[in-house]
């Protein structure tokens, strides 16, 4: 759309051509037959994962923003831990409903306003577009191409004229306003016990008769469905292997020779300007001056000196720090992808000498940045970090010579103890320390010592009989060269193996059914708030005072909860809740030792910014609920389908978090 908006621009219908030539290739290549969806790559397969309205969400709509996620959180955590493919996919679902109910309602993004949000979006120190060239490059970095950021686009402005059409007649009172300073700024002396099951399953104690009778009436529950097995193992640590390596300087510098320019900076040196908005009604005169300052600065060629922009930052930049020394950050900055930098990793895509062409908006102020030259990082800068990369690389590689020594003589011998008596002194490590062994174990089951591992399981899936030995595999820290010592085949336990689980699920079962009595039990034994927190400490639950405390904090082990806020609110001091009140999974009893009144003299200062604030959050409650009803009556009309299928081969997908690599260079791993 912005292409063809753009077209009485000089050089836009190349870029339709290309953009047209790209698709026709693409199409070839996604849509070749024999070609399998699952051998696409995610970002680019079209196949559809949900339908909402006319609208289709593509495997690559997800992908792409699992791939953002992903390199936001530098592949350190799970995806799944943000909820997974199927939270992001609602996102999107919820994207499409918002868009297509403002077409309905003839509140959808124009051609006009889509341009005016571009030209805003993306204009010079001047205010002038900054050309359709200029735009190109930076929509290609940022958003990919043209129509996912024409999407994005039309998408944000849809959904800001729905809100504002759906939230116009939300209003706050001024007797809302004060009652809700009050809230914020009032605190409290509070004692509290929460009640939970965990705590109260400790005190339970089934007898012998109890258990026996639960195991012969649900034995079946337990059942394994797979072998178990037993097996001890040699395990070869790699640090320690690791540590009794030698690196000479010489293979240092051979090291730091053979690397890429690029891993042999330091990073780039950055000036900024920062300019403060004191109050939010000055944030207009001051964008205006940092647009001045800029023009300045970039003359006709967008770049400036060192030392010209260092004589402005002086004499403009309010970040004491920095302005001192022309504007300069203290150390050179390197762009982390596992940290990304919301304010200077921008610079590293600039050109050496480059002034940002448009002021940037960061935690409320704003800045004006320009690029350095690269920084090298010297030899001996370099060595401690050349030193932890080549002594892990080093050491993995020894370990493992050692692990497939270790599992040639385990085939020999068929006893771990004299292979590690062996090998301790290359192994760094006491024979004690190498032996170990698991209980019964299958798929699944977190082992002692090397947690659910699949490789582990793996190599153990063959072992059969007494004494087979399995293949040398990575486990945590190191490797493990597993021999069966016994397998049991899929079958009922004996009541012996499973006495300890049928315990637990007897004691949280009656935990949870007594939870709540036990709770109103306690309350009814207090006499007073003062006395919360010995009695729950005597009977051994989670207990505690909190001083100062503010409704909206987490208060201890009790949580947070909006109904715990206002029952806090609602106590007079010395009063306690004499019916506890859920929280999560427990069950508090709280009670106020002193209450803090909020100063009123500092309402008049802060009515016009809390009013807003309120509105703003009921605005965004109104909206949600909105959007909320029109989401569901679209599934009941079924208009939004989802195909739990595709979806769950995008899971099969997902990448597991990856382990992190030394902090500094950031050295190529191939």
């Amino acid at each position: 759309m912005l292409k063809q908006l753009a077209r009485f621009e000089r050089t836009s219908k190349y870029i339709v051509i290309i953009f047209a030539a790209l698709m026709a290739v693409s199409l070839v290549i996604f849509y070749a037959p024999g070609r399998s969806a699952s051998n696409i790559d995610p970002t680019r397969n079209t196949e559809v994962v949900a339908k909402v309205g006319s609208a289709n969400v593509t495997v690559a709509d997800v992908a792409r923003i699992r791939e953002n996620y992903a390199q936001m959180f530098g592949n350190r955590i799970s995806l799944a831990q943000l909820g997974g493919n199927k939270r992001f996919l609602e996102g999107l679902i919820s994207k499409h409903v918002i868009s297509q109910e403002a077409e309905r309602l003839g509140l959808g993004a124009s051609d006009a306003e889509l341009l005016e949000r571009r030209d805003k979006q993306f204009a010079d120190a001047s205010g002038k577009f900054v050309g359709v060239e200029r735009l190109t490059e930076i929509v290609n970095a940022r958003y990919g191409d043209f129509r996912k950021f024409e999407e994005d686009l039309r998408a944000e402005i849809a959904q800001e004229k729905l809100r504002a059409f759906v939230s116009a007649s939300v209003n706050v009172s001024d007797a809302e306003v004060e009652e809700e300073y009050k809230r914020r700024n009032t605190s409290f002396d509070v004692s509290y016990v929460a009640v939970s099951a965990d705590k109260l399953a400790t005190k339970i104690q089934p007898s012998d008769d109890e258990l026996r009778s639960y195991y012969d009436s649900h034995k079946t529950d337990y059942r394994y469905l797979e072998p178990q097995r037993k097996v001890r193992y040699v395990y070869v640590e790699t640090e320690k292997v690791g540590s009794k390596l030698q690196i000479p300087d010489t293979e240092l510098k051979e090291e730091y020779d053979r690397l890429d320019p690029k891993y042999k900076e330091a990073g780039i040196e950055i000036q900024q300007i920062l300019l403060k908005v004191a109050r939010k009604d000055l944030d207009a005169q001051v964008e205006q001056k940092a647009r001045d300052l800029i023009t300045k600065l970039r003359g006709t060629t967008g770049q400036t000196t060192k030392e010209a922009f260092a004589e402005v930052a002086k004499g403009n930049s309010e970040d004491p720090a920095t302005a001192k020394n022309g504007g300069l950050l203290d150390k050179p900055f390197k762009k982390n992808e596992s940290k990304p930098h919301g304010l200077y990793d921008r610079a590293v895509d600039m050109r050496p000498g480059e002034v940002s062409d448009i002021p940037i908006r960061y935690s409320g102020n704003w800045y004006i940045l320009r690029r350095g030259d690269s920084v090298p990082k010297t030899f001996a800068e370099a060595k401690p970090e050349l030193l932890v990369s080549l002594r892990n690389r080093k050491a993995f590689t020894e370990a493992f010579k050692l692990a497939q020594q270790a599992h040639t003589r385990l085939q020999e011998t068929k006893d771990p103890q004299k292979v590690a008596q062996e090998l301790a002194a290359q192994a760094n490590m006491t024979p004690a320390q190498m032996v170990r062994e698991t209980p019964f174990v299958k798929s699944g089951d977190d082992v002692p010592d090397i947690g659910s591992n699949q490789q582990f399981e793996q190599a153990l899936e063959p072992l059969n009989n007494p004494n087979d030995v399995g293949e040398a595999t990575g486990v945590k820290g190191g490797f493990a060269i597993p021999i069966l010592v016994e397998k049991k085949e899929p079958r009922i336990p004996d009541f012996d193996e499973v006495k300890t689980k049928i315990a637990d699920s007897i004691k949280q079962q009656r935990a949870k059914d007594q939870l709540e009595q036990k709770a109103k039990e306690l309350a009814a034994s207090l006499s007073g708030a003062d006395a919360i927190k010995a009695a729950g400490e005597k009977e051994g639950y989670d207990a505690g005072t909190e001083e100062s405390f503010k409704l909206g904090s987490s208060l201890g082990k009790a949580g947070t909860s909006t109904a715990l806020d206002d029952l806090i609110y609602s106590l007079k001091p010395g009063e306690f809740s004499k019916t506890p009140i859920k929280v999560d999974e427990k069950w508090v009893i709280v009670g106020v030792n002193k209450r803090n009144d909020a100063d009123m003299s500092g309402l008049a200062a802060q009515l016009d910014t809390l009013k807003q604030s309120m509105v703003s959050e009921r605005q965004d409650q109104v909206f949600e609920d909105y959007v909320a009803g029109v989401q569901q009556r679209m599934k009941q009309n079924g208009d939004i389908e989802i195909y739990d299928k595709v979806l769950a081969q995008l899971d099969e997908g997902e990448p597991a978090a990856e382990p992190g690599l030394p902090a500094g260079l950031n050295f190529p791993t191939k």
